[in-house]
């Protein structure tokens, strides 16, 4: 179990909920905040640029001004990039069919870019991890994208549920993929 000093507490600036698992499942207490910003690409940016920048800008938002000293602020963005292109979160299941084509047979990298807010520090980490998938043929595709959990999910996956039979290897950080890189 991880413990704060005495009088600090931690918040999550995520409405995720395998953050949220992910960080009770090492020990921390810790409460919920989403942060509430305009998560829209710029023009040409990179894949591990924007989720750093997101990531930033979560954190600052559920800060304030002047940040509290007395609670670290945690904050993560997570997206799949194939070919140079961010792949979000699918917009609906014709989108989630098209990522899935998109990673067939091939690898992408997953990044996730994290924040710690606490008083007037701030600490800054993007982690990469590449991910190679099998050949998928359409009727794995459907079948996956109809149990319904490609739907919330960067690159139209969950590499914890049933999408890591897809995937023929992993090089970084398995929680990484899951949204929250706990090393």
């Amino acid at each position: 179990m991880i413990v704060l000093p005495d009088g600090v507490s931690m918040v999550l600036a995520s409405s995720s909920p395998r953050r949220r698992s992910l960080l009770a499942g090492a020990g921390l207490a810790f409460s919920v905040r989403p942060a509430h910003i305009d998560e829209t690409p710029f023009d040409g940016e990179a894949p591990a640029a924007y989720v750093s920048r997101l990531a930033v800008a979560k954190a600052d938002a559920v800060a304030g001004t002047p940040p509290d000293p007395d609670v670290v602020v945690l904050a993560a963005d997570t997206t799949v990039e194939v070919d140079g292109t961010i792949l979000e979160k699918p917009v609906d299941r014709r989108d989630a069919v098209r990522m899935l084509r998109s990673l067939s047979g091939r690898g992408h990298r997953c990044h996730t870019g994290v924040a710690v807010v606490r008083g007037d520090r701030r600490i800054e980490r993007l982690v990469t991890t590449d991910v190679d998938f099998v050949a998928l043929d359409d009727t794995a595709i459907e079948w996956y994208v109809a149990t319904g959990e490609a739907d919330d999910k960067a690159g139209g996956y969950g590499i914890q549920g049933a999408a890591g039979a897809f995937v023929s290897s992993v090089h970084g950080s398995v929680t990484n993929v899951i949204g929250l890189p706990l090393a």
